[in-house]
């Protein structure tokens, strides 16, 4: 089957298939040209930037483009710069020169800097981040500049394919009136917690959140809700639903209204009827692809 939308979402082929594209495409990665025609080599989503037309494959490690936000665990602390596992296929590189300072000091980095590389981050931290750069092995480099990132705190990490997430202008985002602060970053990873930092200002100015993490100790309710997120995610991801702010909400409302315990939200049963607004969403896209 192939899903073809507006607003960023999703075509999906299957090898053999063909693409459907304009006169003078240009052939990307996961496709070939037979009589005059763009055919998929790979099951994957269609990607199209102006005429280049490529196919990114459904299981497949994560490739990145500059400006992404990620989330990152820290691997290894080395010379200068700091290892983080994003899903990719080698390990991204933040280097002490990229990340802010206690403080918020603007110097040159120095020996000493080097000695307490350990007070900023240690193996098997989170850390929220940018990616900046490529370096030539393909290998990627990612910075903690912004005052929005860094190490992350009192939340939950939820690991599903980045295909399933939807691109977008903000990946910090509240989650409705809940008190429930996501970052859903585009290497598949996605942070839930229920602190607001206290740096944030209005609840709903999302360019000012920072670090999330701190604050108060989580409630028995604030922890309800945070595995409510998480399982009303995973429940997309299950049906290989997309994921971002809406989906997630009407996920979350609905297993509320019907009333389903934390503990049965996965039931392939249940897991189905929570998710029906998302798929209804996703199969009005497709009718309106088999109807142009």
């Amino acid at each position: 089957d192939k899903w073809e939308t507006c607003d960023g979402r999703m075509e999906v082929v299957t090898p053999g298939q063909e693409i459907r594209s304009e006169a003078g495409f240009l052939r990307g990665h996961g496709t070939y040209v037979w009589k005059g025609k763009l055919i998929a080599s790979v099951a994957g989503i269609v990607q199209r930037v102006n005429k280049l037309v490529s196919v990114v494959p459904l299981k497949s490690r994560y490739g990145g483009q500059v400006g992404d936000v990620v989330v990152g665990r820290v691997v290894e602390v080395g010379q200068k710069r700091w290892n983080l596992d994003i899903g990719a296929a080698q390990s991204a590189v933040l280097m002490l020169s990229s990340v802010n300072l206690p403080e918020g000091e603007h110097r040159r980095r120095t020996y000493e800097d080097q000695l307490n590389m350990r007070t900023l981050f240690v193996e098997g931290d989170l850390v929220s981040a940018e990616i900046h750069q490529f370096f030539q092995d393909g290998s990627i480099s990612v910075h903690t500049r912004s005052s929005k990132y860094g190490k992350l705190q009192n939340g939950m990490l939820i690991e599903v394919p980045a295909y399933l997430i939807r691109r977008a202008k903000q990946h910090f985002q509240q989650l409705g009136e809940l008190q429930v602060f996501l970052i859903i970053a585009s290497n598949g990873y996605i942070w839930i917690t229920h602190v607001l930092p206290p740096e944030a200002g209005e609840a709903g100015d999302m360019d000012e959140l920072e670090k999330l993490g701190g604050g108060r100790p989580a409630s028995e309710e604030d922890m309800k809700c945070l595995c409510r997120v998480r399982n009303s995610i995973l429940a997309l991801a299950k049906y290989h639903l997309e994921i971002f702010s809406t989906s997630i909400l009407d996920t979350y409302e609905s297993s509320l209204k019907l009333d389903i315990e934390l503990s049965s939200m996965l039931d392939d049963d249940l897991s189905e009827k929570i998710t029906e607004s998302a798929r209804a969403r996703r199969d009005a896209s497709l009718r309106t692809v088999v109807e142009d």
